[in-house]
Formats: structure tokens, sequence, C-alpha cells
């Protein structure tokens, strides 16, 4: 569960990964119980249903199987429920607290969540997986710094987990530390390079609405490390979305290593063209799809 991070949108949602799941959180709280009744009216509750295990003879990891169908079902207030009667049948408390804290998130209930991830930690102080979640429940109330100490307390205990460092870099860019956040985007692309794309298309967790401007200049970040492992696609596109949001692209590339041998590139002027059009309201001769149009071969300094 990690994210090409494609910049597609004129204003984009940061996604973050919270260990063992995916999310969409909002503001406000949902109690489980109100939400059970008008969920239970859903046609494919009669299905599911007839599906569950018997809570007092099923396994542990049957139960918490039904669980995780539940919650992808959106059945929250049952799947807190069934990983409840797991933990009753001897299922792996640690495991089964994340989940239940992410049940919670997905209800918007940032006390509970916490208190889980709490748990999870004192139960087991090595558990990399808690750390990164109680630093996801900081990060989803702007609590930045303290976010970004519960990241980085999950990679010193687990430095090979991707996730880890690009919500960091996440965190770290939140905070206008462009640098710190370019360096743990860039580990998180060299230990899985297709993270982003997985976590775009999957969804992830919603964090806040980016401002145009942080939106552009996020674009414009990730067209340098793309820029610097290589992926001409992938950086021509962050360039395009970049601009067109209003970052002096041009400008930027001459004092940067990484980009600055594209500055005279046919594609990349062409992006800058097309941008400014579209910015100004001029002819439309940029791709309406988002994608780059096909230009003569790269022309470098």
């Amino acid at each position: 569960m990690r994210p090409l991070f494609r910049c597609s949108f004129l204003l984009v949602f940061f996604t973050l990964c919270v260990s063992t799941a995916q999310l969409r959180a909002q503001d406000g709280a949902v109690s489980p119980e109100l939400l059970r009744q008008p969920s239970h009216d859903d046609p494919q509750w009669t299905t599911v249903q007839s599906h569950l295990p018997d809570p007092l003879t099923a396994s542990a990891a049957k139960l918490e199987l039904a669980a995780d169908v539940l919650r992808a079902r959106r059945f929250p207030a049952d799947a807190l429920e069934y990983y409840n009667y797991a933990l009753q049948r001897g299922g792996d408390q640690a495991l089964l607290l994340n989940k239940m804290g992410i049940t919670e998130l997905e209800l918007q209930n940032m006390m509970q969540a916490r208190a889980y991830f709490q748990r999870v930690v004192k139960l087991k102080k090595k558990n990399a997986d808690g750390w990164n979640n109680l630093g996801a429940v900081e990060y989803l109330q702007r609590r930045y710094r303290n976010a970004i100490s519960y990241y980085d307390h999950a990679i010193k205990i687990n430095k090979k987990e991707s996730s880890f460092h690009s919500n960091l870099g996440t965190a770290y860019f939140d905070m206008k530390q462009f640098d710190s956040a370019r360096k743990e985007f860039e580990i998180a692309l060299k230990l899985d390079p297709e993270m982003f794309e997985r976590r775009r298309m999957a969804g992830g967790v919603t964090a806040h609405l980016l401002s145009p401007e942080d939106h552009a200049r996020f674009c414009y970040e990730m067209a340098r490390l793309y820029a610097k492992n290589g992926d001409e696609a992938n950086m021509l596109h962050s360039l395009q979305m970049a601009s067109e949001g209003g970052f002096d692209v041009g400008g930027e590339m001459g004092r940067d290593s990484s980009l600055s041998p594209y500055r005279k590139d046919p594609r990349v002027l062409t992006i800058l063209k097309n941008a400014h059009a579209l910015r100004t309201g001029r002819a439309a001769t940029a791709v309406a799809s988002g994608s780059v149009p096909p230009l003569p071969p790269p022309l470098h300094e």
C-alpha cells in the first residue's frame, strides 16, 4: 500500500500513506452507531452479512478478514466490531489495533484513532507502522512538527519503507522546507520507483487542499526528481503542470543542475508556450488530455 505521482489536477490533494490501509479523512467526527443503520440500508449489506463468520466460533484470521471486507465495502462500524472479535479470539494485537485506528480515521474520529495507535506503540515500542500512523494523525491535524517527529521515529525502526519517507517529505513540504522534502521524496522513489503512481491510482489519504501556488511548486519539485532519475516523461508532465499553475519554470530551470540541460528542449519550450496561452486565455495549443504532445527529439545544450 504505497504512490508515478502525477500533478494531474489544477488543485491537488496530497496523498499520505497510513500503514496497513488507505483512507479518506475529513473534518469532524462520525459516530459508528449513527452510520450503522443507514449503511445497512445499502443493498449490498444483505449479501455481505450472509457471509460473515460466527464471532463465537470463527478463528481470529477469519474474523480479521471479515473486518477487512467490511471496511473495504464501507461498513466501518461493523468492521470495528469484527476487529474487536478478532482481538478477543487471540489475533495479532498490534496489527488489529492499527487497523482499528485506521477505521476510526475513516470515521474522522481523530482522538480514538490516536488512542489506538498509542496502544500499538506502547505494546510494541518498535512497531514502525504504529509510529507512522501517529504521524498521520498529527499531519491530518496540521501539527507538522509532531508528525515529522513520529515519521522520523518510524524511519529509524524501518529505513526501507518508502511510504514513511514520502510521508515525512510531505510534512516537510507543508513547512516549506523544500530541500528536506526533496531528500525524502528522492529516497522514497529509490526504494519504490512506482509508489507515487500506485498511490495516485488507489486514492490514499486526503489530507487537505493545496493552494495553487503550493501545487505548482510541488509539481516543479517532482520534476527535479524525475529529471535526476532520468524519467523524462514524468519530468515533462510535472513541468507542464507546474508551468500551468503559474510557477516560473523557465526562470528556475536555469538555476537547477538537473533541469538546466532541458531549458532549450523544444518539448519544454512548447510546454511553457502552451502554459502561458492557458493562463492568458489565448490560443488553445495545449493538449486537453494533459499529456505532452509528440515533438522532435530533445536538443540539449
